[in-house]
């Protein structure tokens, strides 16, 4: 299954000064202690140029002994061969399974010299096949590891979220290149009322060597760096990422920065942002972010939704308000993400919100509800910031068509996709971002409301049910009520895509009457009023008139 392609961290874009990641993802973890609700969360963005968003489904399934499973490499889709297949193995959908395990990944790259692309089990694989074959956090780390070291390891640095129902931790693993078969990694238990974020960059810097219930490590985590010569101090010196992903500028200013911005926005008085903006912005690497911080307030589904769709607003990285936002503030840059101009080289942000996210969700283990209904997955496609999120449970019988896969492709449009909806109503916030995306939002924060309320009546439907002993009814019924939502949301979109091209063609902005309806010039011909053309900010019209203002000013002709 083809995923996405990146960069590793060690790969430089310009010279040896940059290591900006083309590719990238974010994930934010949450503990029940800080959740509103007593749930365990985590999300995840899986942004790719190359990357189609649906929705990946696999049922639960009894295998005759002897069985094998065919594994193919999720960036390219290479095989790479055979594992031995479970006995049975549990239903998920996307990526979350059915006794409420969810497991999310970024990729840290790390050192190039310790990828064994002779390895069969990728990164991909080892999300997939764990969440086929686990219950909870604990046991998904001891199956990954069984995995990692039977069967070898062919993918970059990567971190894991791994949450269930009680518990949420974070999992960084790096091969062991030529050297040997495996991985080495290290397993950091999020402590309750806390949480934690990765984006692309490793995060666990020095861990407790006897702290079993709070920290699992390969026993070689350390003995192999001294061994490749990565490593020669004392081991409770041992520093995971400063071993085996030392921090660059790229790590910092294009990933780091990232779980900075998450801090921010979740830790309120309790992270100090201003302390850790140097190394954020790739000036400091001496200057470390904590791997988990306690949240200002209890966070809800919404509030993890709304760091997935930040773009640093209000910030020293906010990069809507320079010349490069052009006149409608738009908080992207399309790639390349950096250039050199007269010997220097820059960079363009890379905020957790990105118009090439491929999928996206929010994915939450609700342990106070029996698993059929626990299991749920806030799931969403393309830009985080310009798409809604629909909840999804992982007990349904099929996928929403909108999301199913092979409903269209990166190079198939399928009316029917959401993916392809979604990117048309983006497509309008691209080009005057400051008059559509507020529109955009709204519509959004309208539908979520409805479903955080919806959800949580059908969830005690669903209970009753199952009380009653009506399992199948209760995943029928699961099943129809993801299919009824996700096409509210389709006729929603379709209806915001064709008001906002009526609304805003050719640059112009059609005046409405209170009601919402579009004003008539009076004629009674269905001709519109006289548009309003809103003026650009000053700062990019003092741009164009420093750049070609000899040009383009007024000036009395002589006579």
């Amino acid at each position: 299954m083809k995923h996405f392609l990146r960069l590793s961290a060690a790969v430089a874009v310009l010279a040896s000064v940059l290591a900006i990641k083309a590719d990238a993802c974010t994930n934010v973890i949450v503990t029940k202690g800080a959740s509103a609700d007593g749930s365990c969360m985590v999300s995840y963005a899986a942004d790719s140029h190359q990357l189609f968003g649906e929705l990946y489904f696999n049922p639960a399934a009894v295998w005759p002994a002897g069985s094998m499973k065919d594994i193919y490499d999720w960036d390219s889709g290479r095989y790479l061969g055979k594992i031995k297949q479970a006995g049975r193995t549990y239903q998920r959908v996307g990526n979350i399974n059915e006794y409420q395990l969810i497991i999310g990944e970024t990729t840290f790259g790390g050192r190039e010299e310790l990828v064994n692309p002779d390895g069969i089990v990728d990164y991909g694989s080892l999300i997939y096949t764990t969440l086929e074959r686990a219950k909870t956090a604990r046991e998904a780390i001891r199956i990954i590891d069984g995995l990692l070291q039977e069967y070898g390891y062919p993918s970059e640095g990567e971190s894991f979220s791994i949450a269930d129902k009680n518990e949420a931790w974070i999992m960084e693993i790096i091969g062991k290149g030529k050297v040997e078969k495996g991985a080495v990694w290290v397993a950091v238990r999020i402590p309750d009322g806390y949480i934690c974020a990765h984006a692309n960059q490793s995060r666990i810097h020095h861990f407790p060597l006897n702290d079993p219930a709070n920290c699992i490590y390969s026993e070689d985590v350390i003995s192999f760096a001294r061994k490749a010569g990565l490593y020669d101090g004392k081991d409770e010196d041992f520093s995971f990422c400063d071993t085996y992903c030392p921090a660059d500028f790229g790590g910092l200013r294009a990933c780091e920065a990232r779980v900075w911005s998450a801090f921010r926005l979740l830790g309120g008085e309790n992270f100090d942002a201003d302390k850790y903006l140097d190394f954020a912005m790739g000036h400091n690497a001496a200057n470390k972010m904590p791997l988990y911080i306690k949240p200002a307030k209890p966070v809800s589904v919404k509030d993890v939704a709304e760091v997935m769709r930040d773009h640093f607003e209000g910030t020293a990285l906010d990069f809507s308000e320079d010349m490069g936002a052009g006149p409608s503030r738009l908080p992207y840059r399309w790639r390349p993400m950096s250039f050199e101009l007269d010997g220097q080289s820059y960079v363009m942000e890379r905020s957790i919100a990105t118009q090439q996210t491929g999928f996206w969700f929010v994915a939450q283990s609700r342990g106070w509800l029996p698993d059929e209904v626990g299991a749920v997955t806030w799931f969403g496609v393309d830009d985080a910031a310009t798409s809604p999120l629909t909840p999804i449970y992982a007990n349904i019988n099929s996928v929403p068509k909108c999301f199913a896969e092979g409903n269209g492709s990166m190079l198939e449009y399928s009316p029917t996709s959401a993916f392809w909806l979604m990117n048309r109503v983006a497509h309008y916030a691209y080009l005057f971002y400051d008059r559509v995306a507020p529109e955009i939002r709204g519509k959004i924060d309208e539908y979520e409301a409805e479903n955080v309320n919806l959800l949580a009546a059908n969830d005690a439907r669903m209970v009753k049910l199952l009380e009653a002993g009506n399992l199948r009814s209760a995943k029928t019924a699961m099943t129809e009520f993801c299919a009824n939502r996700t096409q509210e949301m389709m006729t929603r979109w379709e209806n915001l895509s064709n008001y906002l091209l009526v609304k805003y063609m050719d640059g112009n902005v059609k005046r409405q009457n209170e009601d919402g309806s579009f004003k008539e010039n009076g004629s009674g011909k269905n001709i519109p009023a006289s548009p309003m053309h809103p003026k650009f900010r000053e700062r990019w019209l003092r741009g164009i008139v420093n750049d070609h203002g000899d040009v383009i000013k007024k000036v009395e002709p002589k006579r």
